[in-house]
């Protein structure tokens, strides 16, 4: 059995690739603990940022803590719909999806991102 505590002022600072006006954070990595396969990270978005469109390079969580988020998701065809989330809402999504977000709110948003590789 292995784990790890992370205590809010240990969270890593890191610029995450695609993203612009926000703070990210990793709270915990895969080498953690044994066989760890489980990324966590909080992002703090200012009104207006997010990140680009691109494909997920795994499996994804993201809940909305605090805050809106404007997450896009690209269908199949091509399509892409767009779905609002508010504090408590949650997008799953798999591996190759391709996603953007946006703080399309007037506050400061807070997004807990969890990546299973």
């Amino acid at each position: 059995m292995s784990y790890k505590v992370t205590r809010r002022e240990e969270a890593v600072k890191y610029e995450a690739p695609g993203h612009f006006d926000v703070l990210t954070t990793r709270l915990h990595n895969p080498a953690d603990v044994n066989d760890g396969t489980v990324v966590m990270g909080l992002s703090h978005f200012l009104p207006g940022g997010g990140a680009a469109m691109a494909a997920a390079k795994f499996e994804m969580v993201y809940y909305i803590i605090e805050g809106e988020m404007t997450v896009t998701l690209k269908e199949e065809d091509g399509a892409e719909t767009a779905y609002v989330l508010h504090a408590g809402d949650s997008v799953h999504f798999g591996h190759g999806t391709e996603r953007a977000s946006l703080n399309t709110g007037t506050v400061t948003a807070q997004m807990l991102t969890v990546m299973i590789r």
